[in-house]
């Protein structure tokens, strides 16, 4: 049993009594799960963050000595996408929000001095200035970004001058009306200035060209944490 199984399975008789049934029907799962959990299968990251929120106990607290006995860290990224001119501040918070929770993108930017609640903060030295962090969801970015691996970006104007071709992005899309939030890279489209070209690195997915006027929000990809110990 690793660190994290046992933590769940103390979270189960302190509040449930050990009763599994009870436990999976506030987390949303199956009683077998919660089974599987309590013993030697690692939890979904999903369920991890739930736990999180729902007992307002820290990722630290979940993972650290797991991952301590794995060598691994889940607070370092993977990859960090660094222009020319970024500088690197050696100490800083950056918080981690549920996008899903916050009625979307646009609604996190237009809210984001403290009216918006992180669900936790990332501290990692000599990154670039960030001002936030989400779950990616979907598969459009892999291998490079699979779901569940967490990106850190920094807000931009909605403008073809605020645009690095060739570097990733995270957009908020109008489609029909409904906000589209997905991570891509943007390439200059053959369409002219008033578009973009928003391409994925999974092949499966087609190239798409944008109208500027249907991107809601925008923001620059500084890097991307894999949490390998909940693959």
């Amino acid at each position: 049993m690793s660190s994290i199984n046992k933590k769940i399975d103390d979270i189960a008789n302190e509040h449930y009594a050990g009763n599994n049934s009870a436990f999976a029907k506030v987390m949303g799962t199956s009683e077998a799960n919660i089974r599987n959990y309590r013993k030697e299968t690692m939890p979904k990251l999903e369920f991890v963050v739930k736990l999180r929120e729902i007992f307002e106990i820290s990722f630290d607290y979940l993972l650290s000595d797991y991952v301590d006995q794995d060598k691994s860290k889940v607070s370092e990224p993977s990859t960090i996408y660094k222009l020319k001119t970024d500088r690197s501040i050696k100490d800083q918070r950056v918080p981690l929000y549920d996008i899903e929770a916050t009625a979307g993108m646009v609604e996190l930017f237009r809210n984001k001095n403290g009216k918006t609640k992180p669900v936790d903060f990332i501290s990692i030295p000599n990154l670039p200035k960030c001002d936030g962090a989400i779950y990616v969801t979907g598969d459009s970015m892999y291998p490079l970004l699979k779901s569940g691996d967490i990106v850190m970006y920094k807000e931009l104007n909605n403008s073809i001058d605020n645009i690095f071709f060739g570097e990733m992005y995270l957009l908020s899309i109008n489609m029909d009306g409904e906000e589209f939030v997905t991570v891509k890279w943007i390439h200059k489209s053959d369409k002219g200035d008033a578009f973009i070209k928003i391409v994925s690195q999974n092949s499966h997915h087609q190239a798409k060209d944008v109208h500027l006027s249907n991107i809601k929000a925008l923001a620059l990809i500084k890097a991307s944490i894999r949490i390998n110990s909940m693959s």
